[in-house]
């Protein structure tokens, strides 16, 4: 397997140094590029081409979410990892739905922060266990969809996919969970992807989170 190349976009030259050092602990990741800015950080994107970019959300003179919309427009191959001291929802959808792969806090150990980039790398959607709690708990105060026009396109199989993907789970999970195969999970799940007019499974979960209450 080839080597994973990340881009380290953190305004904080002492966490941008510790990022890069434990990430290079590992023989298949290699930082070819930091930015502690937006501009930096896109235009470095645009120069490296990572297959991973790990944002803080907050950088200099500027914000991660911004650059990551900017990065997932124009260099789609780079996959943007969020990372950010506190587990905020409002960041937290904003992030997924300018297109990063996914949510991690920065109090992550070395080897959580280590196989989220690898997980990313590989095109799935970690997301940091108590961010994961966060949409649980958005999901379960949700029990009936809101009269959502995307929402509402959906068949009570997708709604069923959906729910389940915005929980986190896998495609191979959802099967054993509603007893079908995961051939069929994975054409649910494009379909889902298509009517709600998303490209990513994230972006599908917390479209689902912020739309989904029919009180909210």
């Amino acid at each position: 397997m080839a080597d994973v190349r990340v881009l380290v976009a953190e305004d904080h030259d002492v966490v941008r140094e510790g990022i890069r050092l434990v990430l290079e602990t590992e023989p298949d990741i290699r930082v070819v590029a930091e930015a502690r800015d937006v501009p930096n950080a896109v235009a470095g994107t645009m120069r490296a081409q990572p297959d991973v970019v790990v944002m803080d959300v907050r950088l200099a003179n500027g914000s991660g979410i911004e650059a990551t919309r900017e990065i997932h427009s124009r260099a789609p191959n780079s996959r943007v990892l969020m990372l950010t001291s506190y587990a905020d929802d409002e960041a937290l959808f904003a992030s997924i739905m300018a297109g990063a792969s996914g949510y991690m806090l920065k109090t992550a150990t070395p080897m959580e922060l280590i196989h989220a980039v690898r997980r990313v790398a590989q095109g799935e959607s970690p997301l940091a266990p108590a961010v994961t709690q966060r949409v649980l708990a958005r999901v379960r105060q949700s029990p009936l969809f809101a009269r959502d026009e995307k929402l509402a396109r959906l068949t009570p199989r997708e709604d069923e996919v959906l729910k389940l993907l915005a929980t986190g789970k896998t495609n191979a999970q959802i099967a054993r969970e509603i007893h079908i195969s995961e051939k069929t999970v994975k054409n649910h799940v494009s379909t889902v992807l298509g009517k709600l007019e998303v490209a990513r499974r994230t972006e599908a979960a917390a479209y689902f989170a912020m739309h989904s209450n029919p009180f909210g």
